[in-house]
């Protein structure tokens, strides 16, 4: 091959050195350093409430970091006025330095081009929407549920939360308030000015274009190497509108265009990013990870089709509930249903299935040593593997 072509194995281990597989393995107690490490590989976590392991934030820097004390990396990302909580790739904690960089998705919130329903009703309801934003800067941190009038609910799931949450969510939206968690998970609002620095928030809005440009070289940073739909994904840029700034980054020397094995698109390259000749992983993936939230690529990277099934009823599903992809070297190499069964003290691997071609024996007691250390981070006593899928019964041998 040319030096601007790669091949897909090259292109893997390139990815994973991008998010930090390739960094060395810590010695002695994990803090705020290796967190910081992994955020720089990372730029963001994406949130979730769905715990059926542990809480989603939890697991990225697990996969890179091992064990590490889930508390302190809370007090980290919401206590340190290091980090905030946006709408990146979804809910999102980010640098307090990207906030200059979401102005512009926050403007045209404000101005009805995204966020339409919520719109209507600030737009309705402005007189109820600044009550609630005075009441938070009267009384922060405040609690949804701790509005003095919280308006009702009506209706049913999403579009049935009360006013009073929609109007946060709203002021959110336009980044008049922000967000840290409590240890629930559940949101506590401050005026945006108590969780984001003055010399951040004094520093001058860039145009759309120029934000673009810099939040997709930071997406391709940490992809590595990466289509134009990945790197448009990390931020949840719409495609066609940022393919003529890739263009220009290209043009400037920002990115490399080459071309990667299999791929019917060219590949866009940092030109930092770095090629170790090896990536020895051994990782269980969140469905929020990075390397495999944007389902087209992690089958690019890969040839793993993953979806998440949590909204698939039981019977339809194919391979369960809550399912973690298993890395292993730069490989896929298999996927685990996994619950914490808490009240019990255990972790369960209710269904474990291996990828075609693989060795199952290897895969199997990589992934026995695998589920223990998840075990031990979750403070479970035991690991506990079901009779679905074709390695349990592997599974089975290697943990006995």
């Amino acid at each position: 091959m040319s030096r601007s072509d790669l091949s897909i194995g090259a292109a893997r281990r390139m990815a994973l050195a991008a998010q930090g597989f390739a960094d060395p393995a810590p010695s002695g107690r994990v803090d705020v350093r290796h967190f910081r490490r992994v955020l720089g590989r990372l730029v963001l976590l994406q949130l979730d409430s769905v715990q059926a392991v542990c809480r989603s934030h939890f697991l990225p820097v697990y996969s890179r970091l091992g064990p590490y004390d889930r508390a302190a990396l809370d007090d980290w990302l919401w206590r340190s006025g290091e980090m905030f909580e946006a709408w990146a790739h979804e809910a999102s904690v980010v640098p307090v330095a990207l906030e200059p960089l979401l102005r512009w998705c926050r403007q045209r919130a404000s101005e009805g081009e995204t966020w339409a329903g919520l719109h209507a009703m600030a737009t309705t309801q402005a007189a109820y929407v600044g009550q609630v934003l005075d009441e938070v800067g009267r009384n922060a941190p405040l609690l949804a549920g701790d509005l003095s009038d919280p308006r009702p609910r009506q209706g049913k799931w999403w579009g049935g939360r009360s006013d009073g949450r929609r109007a946060l969510d709203w002021l959110f939206r336009v980044g008049d308030v922000g967000i840290t968690r409590t240890g629930n998970f559940e949101k506590e609002f401050h005026p945006l000015p108590n969780l984001v620095p003055e010399e951040v928030r004094s520093l001058p809005t860039p145009g759309e274009h120029e934000a673009q440009r810099d939040l997709l070289e930071r997406a391709a940073r940490s992809h590595g190497v990466g289509t134009a739909a990945d790197l448009a994904d990390y931020f949840r840029l719409r495609l066609a509108e940022v393919r003529p700034r890739l263009a220009e980054m290209v043009e400037a020397g920002r990115l490399q265009e080459v071309s990667v094995e299999g791929w019917r698109e060219p590949g866009l390259r940092h030109p930092e990013a770095v090629l170790p000749r090896r990536v020895d992983a051994r990782a269980l993936l969140s469905p929020f990870d990075p390397v495999v939230w944007f389902r087209p690529r992690a089958e690019r990277l890969f040839d793993f089709r993953y979806r998440i099934e949590i909204y698939v009823p039981s019977e339809k599903r194919e391979y369960g509930y809550y399912v973690l992809p298993f890395l292993l070297g730069d490989t896929m190499v298999g996927r685990v249903d996994v619950k914490a069964d808490r009240a019990a003290g255990r972790l369960l691997a209710r269904g474990v299935y291996a990828e075609e071609g693989v060795d199952r024996e290897r895969v199997a007691a990589e992934l026995a040593t695998e589920l223990e250390r998840l075990a031990g981070f979750l403070d479970l006593d035991e690991v506990v593997v079901g009779r679905r899928g074709n390695l349990a019964a592997a599974l089975r041998a290697a943990s006995a």
